[in-house]
This record gives C-alpha cells, sequence and structure tokens, in this order.
C-alpha cells in the first residue's frame, strides 16, 4: 500500500483518538489494572506523539528503518521546542505576578466589579497582546489567570466551555496584529512579503473587534457566576522583587526575538533555569511536565502533519476566494492552521485576495479543536483539571467555539 494512504489513515486514527480521549479516561476507572496505560490514552497531548510513533514504526516495516529515520529527522521542530520553552518561562511566578499586577490595577480602574473586569481582561488584553509576546504566551498567561476565576468548581460546565472557546479563537486571531506571533501568519509572512504594518492594517483591526466582542459577550454570562477568589499564600514563597520580575520578562523577551532560531533560544532556556534555580525562594514550580507534554504533542502533528500535503494542497488550490476561507476555516479544525497556510505558501500564483481569504479562515478555525492552532495544546494541559474527570470533551470545546468563530468569520469577511 502507497505509504501516503497509510499516513493519511495514521492521520485519521489520531483524529478519532482525539475525539475520545474521555472515553479513556471512563475505561480506566473500570479496569484498573490497565488504569495507568488507559489514563496515559486519554491525556490529549500524548495522542498526536503516540501515533506519530506508530506512523514511524509502519514506515520503517514498509520502506526501511533508515528511510523511517530520515523521515523523522527531515521535519521542522522548532515551532514545539518554542512552545515548550515559552511556556515554560512565561508560567514562572516572576512573570505572572507582574502581568497580574498590571491586570489588576487595569481592572481597579475599570467601572465593573474588579474580579469581573480581571475576566474580560484576559479574555480580551491579553490575546491582542499575544502579538507582542507570541500565542502561545499570551495562552500560557490568560489559562493560569483564569483558572481560579471562571475553570473552579461551582462553575456551570457549560459557562466553562464558553469561555474555553472564546479564549482559543481569541488567542488565535488576537495574534495577527503583528507578522511574527500567529504561526498560520507566520508561515506566510516572509513567502508573501506581509509586513507587522500590512498585519495591522488588514488583519489586526478586525481581529481586534471580534476579540472584543467575544470577550464582552461571555463575560457578561459569567458574570453572576464570578466570585473574588483570595489568594492562596506559596508555602515558602516571598513576595518577588521587581529586578527579579524584570529579568524574567527579559528572558521572556529575549525568547520572543529568538523564536526562528531554536540554538539562540534554547541556549538562554539554560541561562534561565540556572537563575531560577539560583533565585528559587521566588519561584513556583515551572510546569516543565506540562510544557513537555505539549511540545509532544505539536512534534507529533509536524511528522503526521508532514505526510498529508498530497491530499491537501489540491483542495487549497483549487478553492475560489470565498470557497477558500470556508473550505480553511473547516480544514483548520481537523489539521493545523498554521500547516494548512504553509501549503498555501507553496501554490504559485495565488491572487491577493485568495491568500487572504486563506490566512483568514485558518486564523478564524484556530479555536475549534485542541490541534487548530499550536497554542491550543497549552491551554487544555493548563484548565482540564477543572473540567469535569479531569479532561476537556472535543464536542464541548466545538460547541464552545462555534459563536466566537462566526464573530470572527463574520469580521474578516468584511
Amino acid at each position: 500500500m502507497d505509504i501516503n494512504i497509510i499516513a493519511a489513515v495514521v492521520f485519521g486514527l489520531a483524529l478519532v483518538h482525539t475525539f475520545a480521549t474521555k472515553f479513556f479516561e471512563k475505561m480506566a476507572s473500570r479496569m484498573p489494572r490497565h488504569s495507568g496505560l488507559l489514563h496515559l490514552l486519554g491525556e490529549v497531548e500524548v495522542v498526536f506523539g503516540f501515533w506519530a510513533f506508530v506512523l514511524i514504526a509502519i514506515m520503517a516495516a514498509v520502506s526501511g528503518g533508515p528511510k523511517a529515520i530520515e523521515y523523522a529527522e527531515s521535519r521542522q521542530y522548532t515551532e514545539p521546542l518554542f512552545v515548550f520553552v515559552i511556556m515554560v518561562v512565561a508560567a514562572s511566578r516572576p512573570v505572572l505576578v507582574a502581568i497580574e499586577a498590571l491586570i489588576a490595577f487595569i481592572a481597579r480602574l475599570a467601572p465593573l466589579p474588579t474580579v469581573v473586569a480581571q475576566v474580560w481582561l484576559c479574555l480580551a488584553l491579553v490575546p491582542i497582546i499575544g502579538s507582542l509576546i507570541t500565542e502561545p504566551a499570551a495562552m500560557t498567561l490568560a489559562a493560569l489567570m483564569l483558572a481560579p476565576l471562571v475553570f473552579r468548581p461551582g462553575m456551570p460546565e457549560w459557562l466553562k466551555y464558553g469561555a474555553l472557546g472564546v479564549l482559543f479563537v481569541n488567542v488565535s486571531i488576537g495574534g495577527t496584529l503583528t507578522s511574527f506571533a500567529a504561526p498560520p501568519v507566520l508561515m506566510v509572512a516572509t513567502t508573501w512579503n506581509w509586513s507587522s504594518a500590512f498585519m495591522a492594517a488588514t488583519f489586526g483591526w478586525k481581529a481586534a473587534i471580534a476579540v472584543l466582542i467575544n470577550a464582552t459577550a461571555v463575560t457578561f454570562l459569567l458574570r453572576s457566576h464570578l466570585k473574588a477568589e483570595p489568594s492562596e499564600p506559596m508555602t515558602g514563597l516571598i513576595q518577588v522583587p521587581a529586578v527579579v520580575s524584570a529579568i524574567h520578562l527579559t528572558f521572556l523577551a529575549a525568547v520572543v526575538a529568538f523564536a526562528h532560531h531554536p540554538v539562540i533560544f534554547l541556549g538562554l532556556f539554560m541561562l534561565f533555569l540556572g537563575f531560577a534555580q539560583a533565585y528559587g525562594r521566588y519561584q513556583s514550580q515551572l510546569i516543565l511536565k506540562e510544557a513537555l507534554l505539549v511540545a509532544f504533542f505539536l512534534a507529533g502533528l509536524v511528522v503526521l502533519g508532514g505526510m498529508q500535503q498530497w491530499w491537501l494542497q489540491p483542495i487549497v488550490s483549487s478553492l475560489q476566494p470565498t470557497a477558500l476561507f470556508f473550505g480553511a476555516l473547516g480544514l483548520t479544525a481537523i489539521t493545523d492552521n498554521a500547516a494548512l497556510t504553509y501549503l498555501g505558501s507553496l501554490i504559485e500564483g495565488m491572487s491577493d485576495a485568495a491568500k487572504y481569504m486563506l490566512v483568514a479562515g485558518a486564523v478564524a478555525g484556530g479555536g475549534l479543536t485542541v490541534i487548530a492552532n499550536a497554542p491550543n495544546p497549552a491551554g487544555v494541559s493548563l484548565l482540564k483539571a477543572g473540567f469535569n474527570d479531569g479532561s476537556i470533551g472535543a464536542g464541548g470545546l466545538l460547541l464552545g467555539a462555534l459563536a466566537p468563530t462566526v464573530v470572527a468569520a463574520v469580521l474578516f469577511l468584511l
């Protein structure tokens, strides 16, 4: 059998698996002898990495071990490595304290209850800041700040999914004010000569309006269920000096600046770990496990997605601009919006209208599933504990993201 067809079948099985993670969690409670393996298969972050290994094993059996290794080593893993590093740095306590202080200061100025203003700012301002600090960093910060306010016991489950859908969609479109923060934009910016000024004028203002509408609507629904959460003291930790927060923010900025140079940002990460260890009294536990799982997920998507060009590219190249927008929006849900726009960048002679529609559809659909946008697995990893059974259902996420996706689509089609 053709290895491309095998790869498409394996990719399809991985997609089905992402929708079945809750099933594995339920089976784990019914089969205690195998609960460890079933819990592992129930982790959404494990899905694509697991099936990537299955694909490589099949390739080794069909084409030989050297060919399988050659393919695995030919893939570009900069994005998974970057997401791992940026998640750990952005979630460090000094960075989080600094951002929380900024959000709290602005919230106190708003003519709203402070907790309502904080939730709105996390869903509106932080995703837009993602255009400067990158979408994975924005997702990490917003998720950590929203967790005790929204994704907690007592909050209706449907509202959690609504807030999660808004967060994912807003992060996906909120990074389009610049040419470097959103993975799907980054894939085409150099090839198509799209500058940050072009992005702000063409995509950014529409995205900002959609972000504000989505955040306002879901915050209105959440308002009666929000309650101020007393901050819990962290044992053994003392107040973070401003200079320590400034150094952590400098590390964050440096990692963003060298996002396309893994040798540099991994070196910076080593220095960051050393600094965090040296001043451990100001730190909470780094989210190394969560970040590694997300990187594993994205690396698996890179391996599996690299074999799907044979059927995706003909679809993308055959559609007229308006049809391309809706096609991209739908395909994003079952692929990855960065992979989709990358395939578009390989097509010769695309019109400016087609280029716009491809990217607009890809970013508008970035909140529909876990795999639709690179930062989404980070949000799932950090927020799943706040949902029933400690897992996020693919169907619930899809329903929660539908309304904000429609808002984004309408704005981009203007």
